[in-house]
């Protein structure tokens, strides 16, 4: 299991693939706020589950799906 406490702010985020996902807002509730300020972000904060990590490495968090796949099943509403 991953150590979410190593997740930080600005962290890049990338996709089982390498691909870009996005950069670290925020954790919390379960989920990753990614910054509303990326390219890949259409200027909304998107939330991807603390569950699809499965490293962190220094500022890179690595995630179990790919960059495509974290895209189409991420959110733009966080967690109640």
């Amino acid at each position: 299991m991953v150590d979410v406490s190593q997740i930080r702010e600005h962290a890049t985020v990338v996709g089982s693939d390498g691909g870009h996902v996005g950069t670290v807002d925020h954790v919390g509730k379960g989920e990753i706020k990614l910054t509303k300020s990326g390219a890949e972000s259409g200027g909304l904060h998107h939330y991807i589950p603390l569950d699809f990590v499965i490293a962190v490495e220094g500022d890179q968090v690595r995630l179990n799906r790919s960059a495509d796949e974290v895209k189409q099943e991420w959110s733009t509403s966080g967690a109640p």
